[in-house]
């Protein structure tokens, strides 16, 4: 056989490979409703929501990945034990990530803190009723001056407290980036050459070309690495009692998929509020369990 006949061999058995191969994906296509889809119906979407995109798929997509993120309350294994009073120090970023330090202050952290271990049934003096003395009693329990400490825990509610907490953020960075890409422009090509030079096959390789030339699909994801210690110092002698560390992963990404005009996108993730939180339940569990 020469390599002129074995080439056109080769095009004809391809050509009668793939041409049913394009027929079945349009034929497919043919019974996509795309009004359907762009309602959303048949996505098994409940949200309740005046939005216009209420619904449809996109808002399916969407609601998916924002119900993954959504706050999520941890179970304390020692809720049923009464903790001792307790006031949370504003906790301190040493990240100098700009992304970091602009999204999540001192205050967002103690907030957290105090709203889980009030869930850990620790009795929390809210920062609030510090008022006038709130740098004083930093300056106190950060320098270790046991004096100090003494004279401000004469203040009214103040008097019981038995540990000082802070939350810190001692790491925030961006560990690791990928992306893959699939892009229908090669195959199509090939797919076109394997059709043929005869009307039908020129008509096939115009219809597979369109078609799988349309295909695209990008997935880009990113890893975040956030580390947090905790502190418990005695409230009456400013002595660290113990102290934890712990690090957590979040990751960030998209994914963005195309066919026949039809394009899906979707980008979400856990925010780094999100994070800082999930970080805080889990140095709670430890303090509960180890400390009450």
């Amino acid at each position: 056989m020469t390599p002129t006949s074995y080439s056109r061999g080769m095009l004809v058995r391809a050509t009668v490979f793939a041409v049913p191969f394009v027929a079945v994906v349009l034929g497919g296509c043919a019974g996509f409703d795309i009004g359907k889809a762009m309602r959303g119906e048949g996505t098994g979407s409940t949200t309740a929501s005046s939005s216009p995109a209420a619904g449809s798929s996109a808002s399916k997509a969407a609601n998916d990945t924002a119900n993954k993120v959504t706050y999520k309350p941890l179970e304390y294994a020692n809720v049923s034990k009464q903790g001792p009073q307790i006031v949370v120090l504003p906790g301190a970023v040493k990240s100098s990530n700009p992304t970091f330090v602009q999204k999540i202050q001192p205050n967002n952290i103690a907030d957290f803190a105090e709203l889980e271990l009030s869930r850990a049934n620790f009795k929390v003096v809210e920062r609030s009723n510090l008022k006038a003395i709130e740098r004083e009693f930093e300056l106190a329990y950060s320098l270790g001056d046991p004096q100090a400490a003494q004279q401000i825990l004469q203040h009214g509610k103040l008097k019981a407290t038995r540990y000082i907490v802070g939350f810190d953020i001692l790491k925030a960075e961006p560990v690791a980036t990928a992306k893959t890409s699939v892009d229908g422009a090669t195959a199509a090509r090939m797919f076109k050459a394997a059709a043929g030079d005869s009307k039908r096959g020129q008509r096939n390789g115009e219809i597979g070309d369109a078609a799988i030339g349309s295909i695209q699909s990008d997935t880009t994801a990113g890893v975040w690495l956030v580390g947090m210690r905790y502190r418990i110092i005695d409230a009456n002698t400013t002595e660290q009692v113990a102290t934890g560390y712990l690090e957590q992963k979040m990751e960030i990404g998209a994914s963005s998929q195309a066919f026949l005009g039809i394009r899906q996108e979707v980008k979400g993730a856990a925010t780094l509020d999100t994070l800082v939180q999930q970080l805080i339940q889990v140095s709670v569990a430890e303090i509960d369990t180890r400390y009450k």
